[in-house]
């Protein structure tokens, strides 16, 4: 007989058997595995299968348990790893393209340290994404959190930047972008708003390690940096080497004190009430003013100082209208012993008398520029008589009282010449009216503020003739010499010509020997002139009056017909080195 439930125990059975899922509706049935075998149909009590298997399934219908993973290709190792399920899916981004499963797993297997599950690895996905640039970068943060980690890694192991920072951007975008990136040793700014000592703050705080900074400001930005807040930036960063700044119009003054500086370029400068660049280990510095006729520069004082703060200077390059020869005076006593370069752009005030002075004090000069001055070809003479074992390049652009004879003996004079400039200084007949009614009214006193520290300009032949014969020299420089007649080159190193505006240029005086050229310029010139440049180029031709079978007489009046064997005529071997010839570019508009 069987003992009757208590009242006590009731509600508790009718509790568990309420709990409990049933088979009618309320719940799933519990399901319970197959007594038989699956193969034979035998019991599995105490049964040994002797059948075969069955075959299993083909690979591309067999099913992958991570195919939903394998569908978000661009994703993280150690986040796939922990995340499972509907967590894995909310953090993965399916890509644009998807290809199929297979195909992923393929390409993951394959490379070298191959993905797990067809998921790129971190590795490869911080090399894809440190080659984007800023903006997509920050971009590229927002799509999921591995990603977002992997640029912050990015950010913090980049070394060099170049941002550029546009007109509408809000004040703290350089902040912003700057905040993860503690490591870097180069930035590169391209202003396109208005730059303030705020860039500077949030540099000097983001970048405890910078070395080289560089800011260029576009036309429609100001740059309204002050001398006392770039000083004061400068003074804070011990580890900068390399300054260049561009628009520094609002500086006022210049005081800057470094034992870390070595590279210092400065442009578009104004006014300077004072300027001191106490930089002991400087080697190279770089100061282009305004070309405003009020500038209020003492250049004068700022050259005599630098002998004695920047003792290590080698580099040096000024270009301001206010250079005159007491500048280049303050210079020479100044005593750079490391000088090797040397430009002095625009000081129309600069004679014969400066480049003595310069010989006299600077002995070693590898570059000499002084594009803008009044120098002769007595001046021309001084520097090849000083830097004939020393002097490689030689500019002296937009100086109207140099000739070509001065041009010819700087060529033979100096065997180590690689580039040579004398753009604009050889003129037209059109220009040599210029420089006579200019003169008149130096002499007449007409408007003597404008014209009482101008030279008087001498009058130059009204056409010229160039003969260069030269082993080394690489670049050659004639643009704007319309005074030019006639040009014969025998230069086998050259590579670079420019003949730019070379517009009473003779096509039939013309001769170029330089079977290393790669680039011509020859902008502006007339087209029969082109086409005796592109026959001498291309062809291996002379000009069209060298193939002409006649010539002059002795007195040059008239031509004469020449007799068959006189004309000159091209050997087997000269043809096949015109076929070996580098391919040379002929630059016309």
């Amino acid at each position: 007989m069987l003992p009757h439930p208590s009242p006590a125990a009731a509600p508790a059975a009718a509790k568990r058997k309420a709990s409990a899922p049933s088979g009618g509706g309320g719940g799933a049935p519990k399901k319970r595995g197959s007594y038989n075998c699956g193969r034979c149909g035998l019991p599995k009590k105490g049964h040994v299968c002797t059948s075969a298997p069955s075959p299993a399934p083909p690979e591309d219908l067999a099913p992958r348990p991570d195919a939903q993973r394998l569908r978000r290709a661009l994703s993280f190792d150690e986040d796939r790893a922990g995340l499972e399920g509907p967590e894995a899916a909310a953090e993965a981004v399916p890509s644009a393209v998807l290809p199929p499963a297979a195909e992923v797993e393929e390409d993951a297997g394959e490379g070298e340290g191959g993905a797990v599950g067809g998921v790129l690895p971190a590795r490869l996905l911080a090399e894809v994404l440190r080659r984007l640039p800023p903006k997509e970068l920050i971009a590229a943060a927002a799509v999921c959190r591995g990603w977002k980690e992997c640029v912050s890694r990015v950010w913090r192991a980049a070394e060099e930047l170049r941002l550029r920072v546009p007109r509408r951007s809000q004040v703290g975008f350089v902040g912003s972008v700057l905040q993860d990136c503690g490591g870097l040793i180069r930035l590169s700014l391209r202003m396109e708003r208005d730059v303030n000592a705020t860039v500077l703050a949030c540099v000097a705080f983001s970048c405890p390690n910078l070395e080289v900074m560089e800011i260029s400001v576009a036309d429609t930005a100001v740059n309204r940096i002050t001398g006392d807040e770039l000083g004061r930036f400068v003074a804070e960063k011990r580890c900068l080497s390399i300054l260049k700044i561009e628009g520094c119009s609002n500086l006022g003054h210049l005081n800057l004190c470094s034992s870390s500086l070595l590279v210092l370029w400065l442009s578009d400068l104004y006014c300077l009430s004072k300027t001191v660049i106490n930089c002991p280990n400087l080697n190279e510095i770089s100061l282009d003013f305004t070309r405003q006729e009020n500038d209020s520069t003492d250049l004068v004082t700022m050259m005599d100082t630098l002998g004695r703060t920047c003792p290590l200077l080698r580099n040096l390059h000024i270009a301001s209208i206010r250079l005159s020869n007491a500048a280049v005076l303050a210079l020479a006593s100044a005593r750079l012993r490391d000088l090797c370069m040397l430009s002095l752009v625009l000081g129309s005030t600069i004679t014969d008398a400066s480049v003595a002075s310069l010989v006299s004090s600077y002995t070693d000069l590898e570059l000499l520029d002084l594009s803008g001055s009044s120098i002769s070809d007595s001046g021309i003479g001084m520097i090849c008589n000083v830097y004939s074992e020393t002097l490689s390049r030689l500019l002296l652009a937009l100086c109207p009282n140099i000739t070509s004879s001065g041009i010819q003996f700087a060529t033979a004079q100096l065997p180590l010449l690689q580039l040579i400039d004398c753009g604009m200084s050889m003129r037209d007949i059109g220009f040599q009216n210029d420089i006579l009614e200019e003169n008149h009214q130096h002499d007449a006193g007409i408007d003597e503020t404008s014209f009482c520290e101008r030279p008087v300009r001498k009058l130059q032949p009204m056409y010229q003739k160039l003969i260069i014969k030269h082993g080394r020299l690489r670049k050659l420089s004639l643009w704007g010499c319309s005074g030019l007649d006639a040009l014969h080159l025998n230069c086998p190193e050259l590579n670079d010509l420019n003949l730019n505006s070379c517009r009473n240029l003779h096509p039939e005086r013309l001769l170029l020997q330089c079977p290393n050229l790669e680039k011509v310029h020859a902008s502006g010139c007339q087209k029969l002139l082109i086409r005796a440049i592109h026959n001498q180029i291309f062809n291996g031709l002379p000009s069209e009056a060298n193939n002409f079978q006649c010539k002059r007489l002795g007195d040059g009046s008239k031509r004469v017909q020449a007799p068959h064997f006189l004309v000159q005529k091209v050997s087997v071997d000269e043809k096949q080195k015109m076929a070996h010839r580098p391919r040379c570019t002929l630059l016309v508009n």
